[in-house]
């Protein structure tokens, strides 16, 4: 992890922009980019929780590859399913835990460790925040801690856009984002 300054200037930036905007789809790419470049990791993915569908649908990412993002549905019933209930969860190798759903497409992607952290609102999950490395990498304390906090705020800005925008038209929205790289490339 990069040193402390970059963590707390993240944070800055994403509740800034949580405050300054009620603009969803701006928040969380904003977020998912803030926590690959304050990491220096490969990539990170905001997932919701689809429960009619019992899948994590991709709301947001930065850094992984679109083959990745669309290896084919993720359920929230097999992929990393204890960050979903009992909190973070740290895989070191990816190639080596059946937790994951998608080893062979993770090693493809040049994924070694996963970290899953829940968002969580009044004590629902609603979804995950999940970091990416390309080297194998113990999380620390402080990994884990940083990420969670950014979960918290992913969660209340999503409950701010619930309020402001309406739920069903702010997940239809936050279900079609992708990695803004890659949009402009297309």
């Amino acid at each position: 992890m990069k040193k402390p300054s970059a963590t707390y200037e993240t944070l800055i930036k994403i509740t800034g922009a949580v405050s300054a905007t009620r603009d969803p789809e701006e928040v969380l790419l904003l977020t998912v980019e803030s926590i690959k470049t304050a990491m220096d990791v490969k990539g990170c993915t905001l997932f919701l929780i689809d429960h009619k569908a019992n899948e994590l649908k991709i709301a947001a990412s930065y850094g992984l590859s679109e083959n990745y993002l669309n290896k084919g549905p993720i359920s929230s019933l097999k992929s990393i399913t204890e960050s979903l209930e009992e909190g973070p969860v740290a895989i070191y190798d990816v190639s080596d835990d059946p937790r994951l759903q998608y080893p062979e497409e993770a090693k493809k992607e040049g994924i070694a460790s996963i970290l899953s952290v829940p968002i969580s609102v009044h004590d629902r999950v609603m979804g995950a925040l999940r970091i990416y490395t390309s080297e194998p990498w113990e999380f620390t304390l402080e990994d884990v801690n940083f990420v969670q906090a950014v979960a918290q705020i992913a969660g209340m800005a999503i409950e701010l856009c619930k309020m402001s925008k309406g739920y069903r038209s702010s997940i239809e929205v936050l279900k079609t984002m992708r990695d803004p790289k890659l949009l402009k490339s297309v």
